[in-house]
């Protein structure tokens, strides 16, 4: 098992193809936590040019994963929600940061606020998981 702090969410990353397309950059880790970054790019707007809001709440469903993940324990979303703050436009740069509110050996639960290169909160997002007891095997 590595003992790279990193190493899982690393790991999920490499293997996560949604959040590769989305350009997800992982800027911080440790366990129960993660600041991620991305750009919103034109093939992720909807009708009205701004970004969809499943993008946004795809890339803090991210931050929910590997910040859950981070501990080492298989951890799976259970429910999830989100609020919308302000608009969000191509161009604009995201990141995405976590807070662990509850580490319970069966269940998590985190926000994940959301805002834009002028620290202007876009969106808000609280994530309850599921603690499966299975470790992640990760090798050197």
């Amino acid at each position: 098992m590595s003992k790279d702090k990193n190493a899982i969410i690393n790991n999920m990353l490499s293997n996560d193809p949604f959040s590769q397309w989305m350009g997800i950059e992982v800027l911080e880790s440790e366990p129960g936590y993660c600041k991620l970054s991305m750009k919103i790019r034109e093939e992720m707007t909807n009708g009205f040019g701004v970004c969809h809001g499943g993008i946004t709440f795809s890339f803090a469903d991210s931050a929910l994963a590997f910040a859950s993940n981070s501990r080492g324990t298989i951890s799976l979303a259970l429910e999830n929600n989100i609020n919308f703050t302000k608009k969000v436009s191509v161009g604009d740069t995201l990141t995405a940061e976590t807070e662990e509110l509850q580490n319970g050996r069966t269940i998590g639960v985190y926000k994940v606020r959301i805002k834009n290169q002028d620290e202007e909160l876009t969106a808000e997002f609280r994530g309850t998981v599921y603690r499966t007891g299975k470790q992640h095997e990760i090798e050197d």
